[in-house]
């Protein structure tokens, strides 16, 4: 179920409402940007205060070039994570990201989610979602492995990251495996 919003649709699922991204919820988000074991293979360290969360956050809710979606509970409009979208090449590829506090890891949130934000891509034309990890990043591969993901290609010492140099594992998804996939559960 979808209801639109100005630029990024409001998504829900069983448990989750998933709404544009507001500067206002750097609060709610403050112990996430925070955290550093959380922050590790993101693109930014943890921040050190407040201020550093809300301007991190006023940013990624402004993007013209991002879609960012809270991740709320049913009921409850306190964001506890984030998903994104970048679009590559105009209707046809688009770039993921996802951040989930730590308090809620484990519980399927990321990959509920993220399923909502696939189901939406491709209803809009999308042929291919991707998604850039670090190949340290365990979390974050089984959420793509589950979700249908193929490991596509591994770029060796491709960013400078706050942890060093890193490589990137790039996973894909198309269209065709997600509705296949959606049509077996």
């Amino acid at each position: 179920m979808e209801r639109e919003g100005p630029r990024v649709p409001t998504l829900t699922t069983e448990r989750l409402v998933l709404r544009q991204l507001r500067a206002d919820d750097a609060d709610a988000l403050h112990p996430m940007y925070a955290d550093v074991d959380a922050t590790m293979y993101g693109s930014h360290p943890a921040t050190r205060t407040i201020a550093e969360t809300r301007e991190q956050v006023a940013k990624r809710a402004a993007a013209p070039d991002w879609r960012a979606w809270a991740i709320t509970r049913t009921g409850d409009d306190t964001a506890i994570g984030t998903v994104a979208s970048y679009e590559k090449r105009q209707g046809k590829v688009t770039e993921i990201g996802y951040f989930l506090s730590r308090a809620h890891w484990g519980q399927g949130i990321v990959t509920e989610a993220v399923a909502a934000l696939l189901d939406r891509l491709f209803a809009e034309g999308q042929r291919r979602v991707f998604a850039d990890t670090d190949p340290d990043n365990t979390a974050s591969t089984r959420v793509l492995e589950r979700l249908g993901f193929t490991p596509e290609a591994r770029l060796r010492a491709e960013w400078e990251t706050h942890i060093g140099v890193r490589d990137s594992l790039i996973w894909g998804l198309l269209e065709p495996e997600w509705t296949a996939a959606r049509h077996r559960t």
